[in-house]
């Protein structure tokens, strides 16, 4: 994309975020008595109907829920503001882009003359009756539709959607996102990444830089490191890593040596068999140029096969996704390979080879965009911004590859599960920790959980620096060495005469009592993320909405502590860049001695960390060591 197309790309997102800041402002103040700095109104104002006073309940819980966070009262209005605009502004990207791909019928390129709200109007004909014809119900609607496999991103119940923009603003939208100079941007996969660099200007950049060296909290540390990833540069470190390893469990024969263009091979290689030593080098090839150095042979360790559904990727700054798309077009083909592959291992997800899962060449094509985006692609990222956008373009990654099999969309299985997660802090409401964990039994989860929330207070600002699983594996097993210690519930219960209770049990970190099967430590998440759910169902004196904020946001944690504990095949990155947050500094150093304070390091040595054996990183700021070896492809 040529920078005059990006400059459009600029000023429209510029000019979408001014209107919707400047809309959704005004109706926090004029509206819904909710002021800037953070004073709210105490009652609904009389001039208020019943739908609105529901709108203002909702918004003001979730502003609550932003202070609960530790933020001043200013901060979690403007918080608020800013999350608002950007998923209103995401949404209709998002529905402009499906719209160029065919995906949805055309529904605002044309506002309420296009034709999927004209049909949608044609079913319902009462609609006309409503002050803007039904339109903003169609528009929901779709999002309901949408929200089914892209939750993230559409769902209506999420704390940014409370509010919609007035007629006035919501038309200006329409028309910024329907200029004509960029009618061709829609159908490129890569405008989204650029909708999302822009909407922070570099203004902004430079003057939080101005105002401080480091960043000072988990926002200006996302904004400083908003840059996206080049083309090549994305080809070169995937091709490298992913492509390497499944070139090598193949010993060459795999169409991705042709495919992957930057993929650097050797014109003589020789793979060797399991246990295979390679031979002594002579040591008398110091003086060799570098044409018959090139020429030298190369052994290449053996590599056993994997299952493709067992190939895990982690991009742990995942911005976009544009490190995780070009890794779904080479999982096509490393998918469709296996299955042609009668040699094939079986997989540790279901025991049995592609084949015997997927027994037609067909039937296994219709599922590998599902595959891939539930079992190999994963993101994390501590701006949710980005882990919305990045979830919306594998998203349609898949429903291109759908289209190109001309497979319909009745016809394809439905995607349940994505792997793309925000780092951010567990909720910050105490009353409503406590509360949830007091009822929690056995008490020992409760007191996990505890453990989990403090040691979570620093993931906005560390993502996936955050060192959570180590954490978690040593406190479980921690409590799970307590309970071994323990007489055993049944022979209390057997013999009750010859147990007798410890003094030092009082003073014992964890109260294991109800703890009868070991089975239990391996259940503990599942049972806190299960509780979580009916804790969120619960309705007490008003409170229902911020318990559904609360416990939401509590099991996206647990999303991310679950990305954290795997180990992956490859880890891809832009990481980022520059020194932590104030706030984090002294946790830095303390976890990551040799970085010498720099997030970049940081992130390698902990990528390193979560690799499977065999595992490869590729890293943008280590190509130039490569560059120069990128034309080697023979």
């Amino acid at each position: 994309m040529d920078k005059q197309t990006r400059n459009l790309i600029q000023k429209a997102t510029r000019d979408a975020r001014n209107l919707l800041e400047i809309e959704f402002g005004e109706q926090l103040e004029g509206v819904f008595d909710i002021l800037p700095n953070g004073q709210i109104a105490p009652e609904p104002g009389k001039h208020l109907n019943p739908g609105q006073r529901i709108i203002r309940e909702k918004v003001v819980a979730a502003i609550e829920h932003e202070k609960a966070g530790g933020v001043s009262d200013s901060a979690a209005v403007d918080n608020y503001l800013r999350k608002t605009s950007f998923t209103c502004l995401n949404r209709f990207v998002a529905l402009k882009m499906l719209e160029a791909r065919g995906l949805v019928q055309e529904c605002v390129s044309k506002g309420e003359q296009s034709s999927g709200f004209k049909e949608f109007c044609g079913l319902a004909p009462g609609l006309v009756e409503l002050p803007d014809k039904g339109y903003q119900l169609y528009i929901e609607s779709l999002f309901d539709e949408l929200s089914t496999e892209i939750r993230v991103l559409f769902d209506r119940r999420d704390l940014a959607s409370f509010l919609w923009p007035g007629r006035k603003a919501f038309d200006g939208l329409l028309d910024i996102l329907n200029r004509e100079e960029i009618a061709g941007v829609w159908g490129e996969d890569e405008t989204i990444g650029w909708v999302y660099q822009y909407f922070n200007s570099g203004e902004e950049r430079k003057k939080m830089r101005d105002e401080s060296a480091a960043p000072r909290n988990s926002r200006e540390l996302a904004v400083r490191n908003q840059f996206f990833t080049p083309r090549y540069v994305v080809e070169f470190l995937t091709d490298n890593t992913l492509g390497r390893i499944w070139y090598e469990m193949r010993q060459g024969d795999t169409v991705l040596k042709d495919g992957c263009r930057y993929l650097v091979r050797r014109p003589n290689e020789v793979f060797l068999e399991p246990g295979e030593k390679a031979p002594v080098e002579d040591d008398g090839d110091t003086d060799l140029s570098q044409e018959e150095l090139l020429k030298k042979t190369v052994y290449i360790e053996h590599r056993p096969k994997k299952d493709p559904r067992d190939i895990k990727i982690l991009d742990p700054a995942c911005g976009s996704g544009h490190f995780l798309l070009y890794a779904f077009d080479l999982l096509e083909k490393i998918y469709e390979e296996a299955w042609g592959n009668e040699e094939s291992p079986r997989s540790e997800a279901t025991g049995k080879i592609l084949r015997e899962d997927y027994q037609t060449f067909e039937y296994l094509r219709r599922h590998i965009p599902k595959l891939i985006i539930e079992h190999n692609l994963h993101g994390i990222d501590i701006d949710h911004r980005a882990v919305q956008i990045a979830a919306l373009s594998l998203w349609m990654r898949a429903q291109r590859s759908w289209k190109n099999q001309e497979t319909k969309a009745d016809k394809h299985p439905r995607i349940t599960k994505s792997n793309i997660v925000t780092a951010e802090p567990m909720p910050g409401e105490e009353d409503m920790r406590r509360e949830f964990t007091a009822g929690l039994k056995p008490r020992v989860l409760g007191q996990l959980t505890d453990v989990v929330f403090d040691t979570m207070k620093l993931a906005g600002n560390a993502g996936s620096l955050l060192k959570i699983e180590e954490e978690i594996k040593g406190v479980v097993a921690e409590a799970k060495n307590q309970w071994l210690q323990w007489p055993k519930m049944e022979q209390s219960v057997l013999f009750p005469e010859m147990v007798k209770p410890k003094p030092e049990q009082q003073q014992l970190r964890f109260d294991l009592t109800g703890v009868t099967d070991e089975r239990f430590w391996e259940q503990a998440e599942d049972r806190i993320l299960d509780a979580l759910k009916d804790y969120a169902k619960r309705t007490e004196n008003g409170r229902a909405i911020r318990r559904r904020l609360f416990a939401e946001d509590a099991a996206r944690g647990f999303a991310f502590i679950d990305i954290c504990s795997k180990r992956y095949d490859v880890v891809l990155m832009n990481p980022p860049f520059g020194s932590a947050t104030h706030g984090t500094k002294p946790w830095f150093r303390s976890n990551y001695p040799t970085a010498a304070e720099n997030l970049s390091v940081g992130t390698i040595q902990q990528s390193l960390r979560r690799l499977s054996d065999g595992g490869t990183v590729g890293r943008w700021d280590l190509l130039e060591i490569y560059r120069g070896f990128s034309n080697l492809n023979m």
